[in-house]
């Protein structure tokens, strides 16, 4: 399993040195990007993410939350994204702006929010690197895990073997050292954030999900 660091809650004001001694530890650095639209709240936009592409190469994993994703699958290709997520719930063509994102040479992933079933989304599967399943409400950081979410990874992962699909499984929200346990089974990503970002022990936080 590996480890997206989400850096929602880091220190933004000094974002290199507070995740300095983690950047080397994950294998991507996974952006929150929000609008204000698709979700109540703004984060930063491809210019943050061209900024940071300077100070590390440890890959970046790009989660658009945004209304309207296609418009900007150019900017953060290009800013230094190793690979781009977007909701199906945005308002955009889902399969186009799938193949929009692997034209750029990189992996296209797509995320359901809580509201959303599998079921919803199994067209789209055959085409797609990576589905994220959301176990908290988009939009802020800190929030309590969705239990309903452990269904919807372990469906995915079941879907998979059935159909020889190829996609990546991953999950976003409420990580911490007892929710992953609930789903690391079904996992190939796991997006951690608070947890490790908001604590004084960031790095044995982080340690406790690798030997999970």
């Amino acid at each position: 399993m590996k480890i997206s660091l989400s850096i929602l809650s880091a220190d933004f004001a000094n974002v290199e040195m507070s995740i300095k001694d983690l950047m080397n530890e994950v294998d991507y650095i996974h952006f929150d990007v929000m609008d204000g639209e698709f979700v109540p709240n703004i984060t930063y936009g491809y210019s943050f993410v061209k900024d940071l592409r300077k100070m590390t190469k440890t890959k970046f994993d790009t989660h658009l939350m945004i209304l309207h994703p296609q418009n900007y699958i150019k900017q953060f290709a290009e800013a230094g994204s190793d690979r781009i997520t977007f909701h199906v719930e945005a308002d955009c063509d889902v399969l186009s702006t799938v193949r929009l994102i692997q034209s750029f040479g990189i992996p296209a992933g797509i995320s359901i929010c809580p509201k959303t079933k599998v079921e919803e989304i199994e067209e789209v599967l055959p085409f797609v690197d990576l589905v994220m399943v959301m176990s908290v409400e988009p939009g802020f950081g800190g929030q309590k895990f969705l239990e309903s979410s452990v269904e919807k990874v372990k469906r995915l992962y079941e879907l998979r073997k059935e159909k020889g699909y190829s996609y990546e499984i991953s999950i976003d929200g409420g990580i911490n050292d007892e929710t992953i346990q609930k789903v690391s089974k079904y996992l190939d990503i796991v997006v951690v954030g608070s947890y490790v970002c908001s604590h004084k022990n960031s790095l044995e936080n982080l340690n406790k999900i690798k030997n999970i």
